[in-house]
């Protein structure tokens, strides 16, 4: 990503949280006959405060399209993000810009057993699955979805180093900032609460005087 020091984050357990709250993720691979993405859900690991570590599949024949477990690859991570119009600017400030919060992980992935993909897959399964009413699991039928399992293939990525961004209009003035949150939680074209809220976090005490003084 473009080198922008103000928006860069370091903090771990921050790039876990987006992990977490964001597991649709894009897996890009540098491979001999040339550049190959895919996407798929992804699993945080319990891991040591100063380690990432997910887990994931694939469907085959993507293991060989990645040649996974060759060589590093890149898995992007896209949290909430949104255009900023300078509507929501002073006068003078003509020139919008879009936020977003994204972490780039790498490391190599290893490849996983048989019967560790099928945990990770029947953890997949049953930790999308815990928020509906009647969960589903795959215990309803092991057998045949061990026989589906066989198309897959497990891996776990050691996250080696990151580059996470945190582009939160932190170069705006705080009054800006006010008036940015709020529009991004009500306005009927571009709002996106869940941004918002990512906002918020960012800039602390000053955001939270968003709900309490009126717009300008």
């Amino acid at each position: 990503m473009r080198h922008t020091p103000h928006f860069i984050t370091e903090d771990v357990p921050t790039v876990k949280r987006l992990i977490r709250e964001n597991p649709w993720a894009t897996i890009v691979s540098h491979t001999d006959g040339g550049t190959v993405a895919s996407h798929y859900p992804v699993i945080l690991e319990d891991t040591a405060d100063d380690e990432i570590s997910i887990v994931s599949h694939v469907g085959r024949p993507d293991d060989e399209l990645h040649e996974l477990g060759r060589h590093e690859v890149l898995v992007i991570i896209q949290g909430p993000h949104g255009y900023i119009s300078p509507n929501w600017y002073p006068p003078e400030q003509f020139v919008p810009t879009w936020n977003h919060v994204t972490a780039h992980l790498y490391g190599t992935p290893e490849i996983l057993s048989e019967a560790e993909n099928f945990r990770v897959l029947s953890e997949l399964v049953d930790h999308f699955e815990s928020l509906m009413p009647t969960p589903v699991s795959l215990e309803i039928d092991e057998q045949a979805a061990r026989g589906i399992a066989k198309g897959t293939v497990g891996i776990r990525l050691h996250v080696t180093h990151f580059d996470a961004r945190l582009k939160l209009s932190q170069n705006k003035a705080p009054e800006v900032v006010r008036h940015i949150i709020d529009a991004l939680d009500i306005d009927p074209v571009y709002g996106h609460p869940a941004l918002a809220d990512e906002m918020r976090r960012v800039h602390g005490d000053t955001a939270g005087q968003a709900a309490q003084e009126p717009a300008e």
